[in-house]
Formats: C-alpha cells, structure tokens, sequence
C-alpha cells in the first residue's frame, strides 16, 4: 500500500482532502471520499466543505461510528489516549486513564479553544481530591502542549502557570515497636520482602523485579523503573560482608532448599514471582494481625499507628535511618533535597539544654 499524501496523513482512511489557491488569493478547500461505483470503479464522493460534517459523511459511507469534531476537547482525549498514552509506562498509563475519566466528565464536549485559564481554575477549586486534582491539570498541560504540535489548536496553553492545589508530602515513619509487630505476623514471603526492600531502599515494584541474575561482579544491580536511573549497590566492602549480602545469601540457601529455580528473588511459597496484588494481600493480612494484637493487648495506639503502615513506607525508613548523602544515593535521587523533603521522616539529633 503506497503511503498517504502529507496533507491526508490527519484524514480517516479513504478520505482525501483537494484544495487549490483561487485568484483572490484564498484557498479554497473541499473533501472526498474514495470509494468504488457498482462496476468496481474507483470515484471520488463530495463530503463538502466542512471538516467535521465531512467526517460525518464518511462515517456513514463506512459504516463506522462518526468520530468527535476535531474542535471538541473529546477528540484531543481519543487521539491522545489512542497515540500517547500507550507509549508510556504500565503505572503511568494506568494513572493517566483515570485522571483522563475524570478530565472527560468535565471538558469532553467542551471546544478546545474554549478552556481558558479561568476554566482550569474553576475545575481544580471545584474537585474535592486536591492531589488528584493536580496530577489531572498537568496532564491536561502535557495535551494541550501535544494538540498544539497535532494542530488542533495554536492558543497558548491554559494550565501554563496556574497554581497548584498544596501538596503535603507523607510523614509516616514506621517504628521499629511497628515493624517488628508487623514482621511478627508476616509469613515468610513477605518478610524476605520487607527485608530487601529495607536493605536496599527500592521501590515496591523494583523489589518484586530483582533477579538472581542482578548480582554479579559483588553488586546487586538495580534497574529503577520509574526513573530508569541505574544503580549498582555494594555486597561487600573493605573486605567486610553486608547486610544485604547476609540476607541474600540466606535467601539463594533457602531457595534451593525448596526446589526453586526462578531467577527472581522474591517469590511465594510455590516457587511463582510475587505479584503486586500477592504482596498487597499478605500485607494486609500481617498488618491487621499485627493491629488486632495489640489492640488485645490494650495498646489502641499502637494498634492505630500499624494500621497507618504501608509498604512504601519502607522505603523513607530506610532513607531515614542513614546518612542523608547515603540515603539519596542509594534511593536514586538526583538531589538531596528531594531525599530530605519527602525521604527523611525523623526529626534533626539535638541536645537537651542542660
């Protein structure tokens, strides 16, 4: 199939737009559908003038669902999640599609030339989840900057500059009275987990991935997936074993044990890669064990504070319990800032007075 003219490239298959410059200097413009008469022949059906109307006339001809006006916010919405949002990361794609849900009840049959700073504002002040709010007008920003380069508009982008809803970053540090509550009710899976996750400071989705594979050379290699930064974390140094070194160790021994013969790291009790949803669920399980415990015990404050508890709140722990340049390096910061805004949920080492 020969590809399409440049100037079709934005048309439905088989449409194809004629246009020619008359002696006034206008340019006149028209669309047709290439379509075969009852003998096979090829021939060229009038759509008219007006592009969405045209659209809609080719529509009915394929026997298709007649596509949204390209002057509509809707049609920037499919078009984007159709091209853009596939190429993106699993969890980012995910998230993207419910802030777009939520986007769509509120400008899908809005004209794009229409949603003005103002209008953005009214949106973010009118939802009641603030964070969420923020994350869906910086997505809107990303399409409007998309639909300038598409063509669809060339208005200066609304979301540019507006203010943001206050984001106030978690501050949860989990005790080490929490932590052993919870490790005490944990199965075996799950503390080997809790343990990695600790010892190296990742991600819960970059835990769940580690493979035998990744250690090589005294190293266990880590490949972060939300920021594609690469580390290379030390099992051993100056001649003395760590930690994590001990642990995996530990891990690989109990592993052939059992008969397991995956690469990764972290599995269940069948020998079968933990899953995100398989470690939400012996979580869940240790934690409210751990919160009933103690409840029984007549410690409703700690019980409220296991309760709080969530995996990722390992990871701040561990960036927590270090030196901060130790810290944002091993969580793969670019910035010790940003360790310490959001990673380091203790307070300063201070002296008393006297």
């Amino acid at each position: 199939m020969r590809p399409r003219k440049t100037e079709n490239r934005d048309l439905p298959p088989r449409m194809l737009r004629r246009s020619r410059k008359r002696k006034s200097g206008k340019t006149w413009v028209s669309y047709y559908y290439c379509g075969r008469n009852a003998d096979g022949t090829r021939v060229e059906i009038p759509l008219g003038n007006d592009l969405d109307e045209a659209k809609l006339e080719w529509a009915r001809l394929e026997r298709k669902a007649a596509p949204k006006p390209v002057h509509l916010m809707g049609a920037l919405f499919d078009k984007y999640e159709d091209k853009i949002i596939p190429g993106k990361k699993p969890r980012t794609q995910s998230d993207n599609r419910k802030e777009l849900k939520q986007l769509r009840k509120a400008f899908e049959t809005a004209p794009i030339e229409a949603i003005t700073p103002q209008v953005v504002a009214q949106y973010r002040d009118a939802r009641t989840a603030k964070v969420r709010a923020n994350r869906e007008i910086a997505l809107l920003s990303h399409m409007f900057t998309i639909a300038r380069e598409w063509g669809m508009t060339d208005k200066a982008n609304p979301c540019f500059g507006l203010r943001r809803n206050k984001e106030t970053p978690r501050d949860y540090y989990a005790s080490e009275v929490v932590w052993n509550a919870v490790y005490a009710q944990a199965v075996q899976e799950l503390k080997d987990a809790m343990d990695l996750a600790y010892l190296t400071g990742q991600r819960p989705a970059d835990v769940l991935k580690a493979a035998k594979t990744d250690l090589s050379d005294g190293f266990l290699r880590v490949g972060q997936g939300k920021t594609e930064k690469r580390l290379r974390i030390l099992l051993e140094d100056a001649g003395k074993q760590s930690d994590l070194a001990a642990f995996l160790e530990n891990l690989l021994e109990r592993r052939a044990m059992n008969g397991i013969r995956t690469s990764i790291l972290i599995t269940n009790a069948s020998g079968l890669r933990m899953s995100q949803q398989m470690l939400r669920n012996r979580w869940d399980e240790a934690r409210e064990k751990a919160a009933i415990k103690a409840t029984a015990e007549g410690d409703t404050a700690l019980a409220a504070s296991i309760r709080q508890f969530q995996f990722r709140d390992i990871r701040p722990k561990a960036a927590s319990e270090i030196a901060l340049e130790h810290a944002s390096k091993l969580l793969g910061h670019t910035s010790e800032e940003i360790t310490k805004r959001v990673y380091r949920r203790v307070g300063e080492v201070v002296k008393p007075t006297k």
